[in-house]
């Protein structure tokens, strides 16, 4: 039997350890790194895995950061884009896997026609009524002392994120956010 790595630098849910982290690449079916089109005009631009723990997530932020810092996106928006995923899998690791490290994460970010759109899944638990929540603003009419802790990221990533879709499929969870790429500067 083939031990399976423990949480850490970014990896496939299925590489034993001491496997080479597979990192930003394009997206291929029999992984050469061909550019895949998926019939709606966008490309898978970067495919990384990642375990659920901080350190995965770290890492595979990381690494989108410079994935899209390699094909153009302003910094500006990817500041944005991190911002927004970095909420959704902060959510994937503590409610989607319980805090229990070790679950499978795939991101997906492809650039096209309709601007970038980052597509997350997990095996973990499905969202509560398998929707994400309206992500309310928080109340602040209240003393800091009583503002909760937490319940701030659903309201994050609405703000930022121009298309928010989930969906859950045999036994995974797919979200999607998207991110309006600012138009070309004129000539």
């Amino acid at each position: 039997m083939t031990a399976r790595c423990a949480p850490g630098p970014v990896t496939r849910a299925d590489e034993p350890c001491g496997a080479a982290p597979r990192r930003a690449r394009a997206a291929a079916g029999d992984g050469a790194g061909k550019d895949a089109e998926d019939g709606r005009g966008m490309r898978a631009d970067i495919v990384l895995h990642a375990r659920a723990s901080d350190s995965s997530v770290r890492a595979l932020l990381h690494e989108l950061r410079a994935g899209l810092a390699g094909r153009g996106v302003p910094e500006q928006l990817r500041g944005t884009v991190e911002q927004a995923v970095a909420e959704a899998l902060n959510n994937i690791v503590e409610h989607a896997y319980g805090g229990v490290p070790g679950g499978a994460i795939a991101l997906e970010a492809r650039i096209g026609a309709r601007g970038l759109r980052c597509t997350l899944r997990d095996r973990g638990a499905p969202l509560p009524g398998h929707a994400p929540p309206a992500g309310r603003p928080p109340r602040l009419d209240t003393t800091p002392e009583a503002l909760p802790e937490g319940g701030f990221g659903w309201f994050l990533i609405r703000s930022l994120a121009q298309e928010v879709d989930y969906a859950r499929e045999a036994g995974t969870n797919r979200l999607t956010l998207g991110f309006d790429l600012p138009a070309p500067a004129p000539r």
